[in-house]
């Protein structure tokens, strides 16, 4: 299998917003490593390389998007230094193929901008009309509007002036355009109007807020402490890198809807309020901006716990990990997830998959681990059942 080839007959499209990021530069060269001999390092990665066989080979991945960044995918991998050169040398040919386009103007009417995207993603479908859309926003941490979320209708939406987050212009066009949407960023598009118009229209919705590394891994913990009843005092969690997004949540209105995000999901598992017998909170997360760290983010865990008797213990985790390294394979899993839920005629905001995400959409999420595990399970199984309506079951 060559780059051609998969140019040629991609199975599926993921269309970035946001795609010169560092996330999306890293998805960008898995796909193009998917391509070669070497695809078994990232097929490896991929919770779901083994799911959903006639979405068609995972392998066949096309990439295309927008961003504002007038660099080229290549000078923003370098920028980005989420790998060192020998990685991606040898695939800038193939990632500078990708169709990424001029993000649309910054203010401009929210109804221009999803005639703009709307347009893009046409001809996306047009050039790879047999590869499965799905558009995944990677969008940085932006700040909500109120306003936006008292909307009844698209067109209301659409009429609406003033400060909007970017993320909507992608989200009503991909809706328009009947196009499955992956939200990995923290800002909440999924406006009550949205998902009403997602469930209407049977386009499969998942978000928010990828849960990569620190909040999974505070999610795994949680879980455990609460199977084994031991009382949660205390939890503060810092994290600190050095890339885009660190400097970018360094704005504290841009920072809160992440903060929040990482902050609910623990009283949500536990069933009470951490610290709630002190005079203040004792769940804490902070995020700081430390350009010595780049892409390679460092989370600390300090976590004070009960037993019996009330005897204090205490856990202490350090976290080093590669924010787009990690990042990246899941974005791939949940366009493929998303994929398969349009084709089972499944939509709207999908619960099932929040164990993907910090804050997930839809009606009655599971918080523990073993549930979520359990509801994604459950999911595959809802999708693997699905028979196009005047078939017959394969037997």
């Amino acid at each position: 299998m060559t780059h051609s080839d998969v140019e040629m007959s991609p199975s599926l499209l993921i269309m970035i917003a946001g795609a010169k990021g560092a996330i999306g530069t890293t998805v960008a060269l898995a796909a193009a490593e998917l391509q070669t001999e070497g695809a078994a390092a990232i097929l490896s990665g991929l919770t779901t390389a083994e799911k959903f066989a006639d979405l068609g080979d995972p392998r066949r991945i096309v990439v295309a998007g927008w961003d504002r960044a007038v660099e080229s995918l290549a000078e923003r991998i370098r920028l980005h230094g989420v790998l060192p050169e020998s990685a991606w040398k040898d695939h800038l040919p193939a990632v500078d193929r990708c169709d990424i386009r001029p993000a649309p103007a910054e203010g401009a009417p929210l109804a221009d901008q999803v005639d703009v995207i709307r347009h893009d993603i046409q001809a996306f479908m047009n050039r790879w009309p047999n590869a499965k859309p799905v558009l995944v926003n990677l969008l940085p941490a932006a700040c909500d509007s109120e306003q936006a979320q008292r909307m009844e209708t698209l067109e209301d939406l659409l009429r609406m002036e003033g400060p909007l987050l970017p993320d909507l212009g992608y989200t009503v066009a991909a809706l328009l355009s009947g196009v499955p949407i992956v939200n990995f960023s923290p800002n909440t598009v999924e406006l009550p109007v949205i998902c009403r118009e997602a469930d209407q229209r049977g386009i499969p919705l998942a978000g928010r807020d990828g849960k990569t590394g620190q909040t999974y891994l505070k999610v795994v913990l949680a879980s455990a402490f609460k199977a084994r009843s031991l009382c949660v005092d205390g939890w503060y969690s810092l994290n600190i890198l050095g890339n885009a997004d660190g400097r970018n949540l360094m704005d504290p209105e841009r920072a809160c809807g992440k903060l929040n995000n990482k902050t609910r999901l623990l009283d949500d598992i536990l069933g009470y309020q951490v610290g709630e017998g002190y005079d203040s909170a004792s769940h804490i997360v902070r995020i700081d901006y430390y350009p010595p760290r780049g892409d390679a983010k460092e989370a600390w865990d300090v976590i004070d716990f009960k037993g019996v008797f009330g005897m204090p213990m205490s856990l202490r985790l350090n976290l080093q990990g590669r924010d787009s390294i990690l990042a990246a394979p899941m974005a791939i899993d949940l366009a493929r997830w998303a994929a398969a839920l349009k084709k089972a005629a499944i939509g709207g905001p999908v619960p099932e998959l929040g164990f993907f995400f910090k804050k997930p959409v839809g009606a009655d999420p599971a918080v523990t681990f073993q549930d979520q595990l359990t509801a994604l399970d459950r999911l595959e199984s809802k999708i693997g059942s699905y028979q196009p309506q005047g078939k017959a079951p394969i037997r």
